[in-house]
């Protein structure tokens, strides 16, 4: 297994919350609001949830872990740090 560099990890989340915003801009940057900016809803923002958790082999959020999480920077740092915390790596 290789372990993933932050570079990776920043652009595969990027990836991922473009595809599933309901509004996808041209670029999608760490400042941008996931709610005001990108158009996501309640239900869609738990779909990002579990498609980061399966696509990056993290364990399940709490609640309590995504209430700060409100920009794409955010969601970029928080899959990071799950990562460095559980060993993240990729086959």
């Amino acid at each position: 297994m290789i372990p993933i560099d932050a570079a990776t990890i920043a652009a595969r989340t990027r990836t991922l919350i473009a595809h599933m915003a309901p509004e996808p801009p041209s670029a999608v940057r760490d400042e941008q609001r996931l709610i005001e900016d990108l158009g996501f809803d309640s239900i869609r923002l738990m779909e990002l949830t579990v498609a980061l958790e399966r696509g990056f082999g993290l364990p399940r959020y709490a609640p309590e872990q995504l209430t700060n999480v409100l920009r794409v920077g955010d969601v970029v740092t928080l899959v990071a740090t799950t990562l460095g915390s559980v060993g993240g790596t990729r086959e």
